[in-house]
């Protein structure tokens, strides 16, 4: 990595949204200074996809893990099927997973056995968990801190809640994720950030969805997210440079897997 570079944390590059044009955006990407790319799965059906992009861009890494509104009633035989493909290739992390009770809570209660499953990969693994959660944020709080023994790190993606819910996700150890949504005017947290609030955040897209402000209602791309530095380092009242590299450390850190492969990397050059 070198100084100023960034790394999408949370970026779905590998969708059929970007059809042939995956190329030009990725190009995007890396001119924007977006070095590392890390690429949460949703489902099986997406696997192939992903790992593809992993293949042709050795710099966008896979996780493995069941996206909670993909849970249906055949969650075990899904993750039954991932946990051996966690054998088969590396992968950066557990996820994306968590729990979402905003557009149907017909499987409320496989989305948590299915959440719990995962969080035990990731101990099992050593590996970081990635968490979606929409309107079940304090469940999903009470669920890790539920299962934190210690050896369970990970983030909270996409995130926009309270300085509250915040603080306890900092005091289980975890990141949150910021991406577009920081940049929208009616959210508060930008005004509650403090400086100490760094050491545990990284920055993310959720490419192609939630685009930054002045993109929003367009398709989002790993390259916008110069527009969420800028926004978090105003916030802080801190330079771009330093919120870009400590954010990227910070990743480093979230991701031992992707900081190994970086400073080796380096190591080799």
């Amino acid at each position: 990595m070198k100084a100023g570079e960034l790394i999408d944390t949370h970026a779905h590059v590998y969708v059929e949204n970007y059809g042939e044009g995956v190329g030009e955006m990725l190009n995007r990407a890396q001119a924007a200074g977006v070095a590392r790319i890390c690429m949460p799965n949703i489902d099986l059906a997406s696997v192939p996809q992903m790992y593809a992009v992993a293949d042709a861009y050795p710099w966008c890494h896979p996780m493995m893990g069941l996206h909670p509104c993909s849970v249906t009633m055949d969650w075990q035989e899904v993750l039954d099927e991932m946990e051996s493909l966690l054998d088969k290739r590396s992968h950066i992390a557990i996820g994306e997973t968590g729990l979402d009770y905003h557009w149907d809570l017909t499987y409320k209660a496989e989305q948590i056995a299915a959440l719990e499953r995962q969080i035990s990969w990731s101990r099992e693994m050593d590996l970081p968990i990635v968490l979606h959660t929409r309107e079940a944020l304090d469940d999903t709080i009470a669920l890790i801190r539920k299962h934190q023994d210690g050896r369970l790190r990970g983030v909270f993606h996409c995130y926009g809640e309270s300085r509250e819910q915040l603080d306890q996700i900092k005091d289980l150890g975890f990141y949150v994720g910021l991406g577009g949504v920081l940049t929208y005017k009616k959210v508060l947290l930008r005004e509650e950030l403090q400086e100490d609030d760094l050491d545990y955040i990284v920055l993310e897209t959720d490419s192609p969805y939630l685009s930054p402000m002045p993109h929003r209602g367009k398709q989002n791309e790993p390259s916008y997210m110069v527009h969420v530095l800028e926004v978090l380092a105003a916030a802080l009242d801190m330079d771009r440079a330093t919120v870009a590299d400590r954010t990227s450390q910070n990743a480093m850190d979230l991701y031992p897997r992707l900081g190994e492969l970086i400073r080796s990397t380096q190591a080799e050059g």
